[in-house]
């Protein structure tokens, strides 16, 4: 009953009233999405590496936190996985991803682009479909350099039989084909590709946790029913994003939490935008600003972006950890 007393109070708001927006609860709302963006943007300018002149001022220095190099975004977490494997797991992952965003627009309409859920799942799509471009840029890599380096093995086993020097150089370049790094600094595709990784990482934990957690067992109507497609869409990002981590070699800096804040941010405002123009129901309950408990559901859920980030990053560092105990 008090379902529906919620339910039939949003849909009589008007959000393009004047009295909807001028009052206490929506600039303490914008007060705190606005100091999100400030953080945010101090963080990326103090620790993110995209200025080439800042790489080349710490080559000598200790390695900077957000540095990423072009062969993490291929390369698997085991030699003894090639990289064609990640590469076919990020192509099958990009199909079915893309499949059921293809089925969700065909059922629901472009009216379900007006949730969270839709967008991290568009942002998952893209993330395989980006981190499959690169996959496949480096597999071509892979290939040529062992080509190579089996050219140059040719060359030094003729060089063997007419003298012997520095042995030890030489096992070095007849053994590990393909799994020295070249240790070049990845361009603006790879950065883009592993600051994607990192927002879905926070994304797809926070859509589906409030989804399972809070919307679905205490803010759903009564008569909703779950059906295949609303379980995939708030499950199998987040299941294939995590095989995704145990087989790829991305690093995740917790300072790109502010790319995560900023995704956020980014869908709230886009929400106000909208219902400043269209008077409509909110997405979410709790985004409704009419409500007297605004201000908190909108702190309590920026507070949510820290720790969910925080699993995700401890998964990626425990992955690490185990692997560099046992590799």
């Amino acid at each position: 009953m008090n379902r529906n007393i919620d339910l039939q109070r949003l849909l009589m708001d008007d959000t393009t009233s004047l009295s909807y927006w001028l009052n206490w609860r929506f600039f303490l709302c914008g007060s705190w999405v606005l100091i999100v963006i400030i953080t945010a943007a101090i963080l990326i300018i103090k620790y993110e590496v995209f200025n080439t002149k800042r790489r080349h001022q710490q080559d000598d220095e200790t390695e900077p936190i957000g540095i990423l190099y072009e062969d993490e975004t291929w390369k698997t977490s085991l030699r003894v996985i090639h990289p064609a494997w990640l590469l076919a797991y990020r192509l099958i992952a990009f199909g079915v991803l893309l499949a059921l965003i293809i089925s969700n627009l065909v059922i629901g309409g472009a009216r379900v682009l007006f949730f969270y859920t839709q967008w991290t799942f568009v942002l998952v799509t893209f993330y395989f479909g980006l981190a499959s471009s690169l996959s496949i840029y480096g597999c071509c890599q892979y290939w040529n350099e062992v080509v190579d380096d089996n050219m140059n093995d040719v060359g030094l086993e003729d060089s063997l039989i007419q003298v012997s020097v520095e042995p030890q150089h030489m096992s070095m370049k007849l053994s590990n084909h393909g799994d020295i790094s070249t240790h070049k600094t990845a361009g603006i595709w790879a950065y883009s590709c592993q600051i994607v990784f990192q927002i879905c990482g926070g994304a797809v934990g926070l859509t589906d946790g409030v989804f399972w957690f809070i919307i679905y067992p205490f803010l759903a109507p009564a008569t909703y029913k779950l059906n295949f497609l609303n379980v995939c869409l708030h499950s199998i990002n987040v299941v294939l994003l995590l095989i995704d981590v145990i087989l790829n070699r991305l690093r995740f800096p917790f300072f790109r939490l502010a790319y995560f804040g900023l995704w956020t941010c980014s869908f709230v405002i886009f929400q106000w935008i909208f219902h400043a123009c269209v008077s409509m129901r909110w997405p979410y309950p709790f985004l409704d600003l009419s409500s007297s408990y605004a201000h908190i559901w909108y702190f309590g859920l920026g507070l949510i972006h820290v720790p969910v980030f925080g699993i995700f990053a401890l998964i990626v560092k425990w992955k690490q950890l185990l692997l560099s105990r046992f590799s």
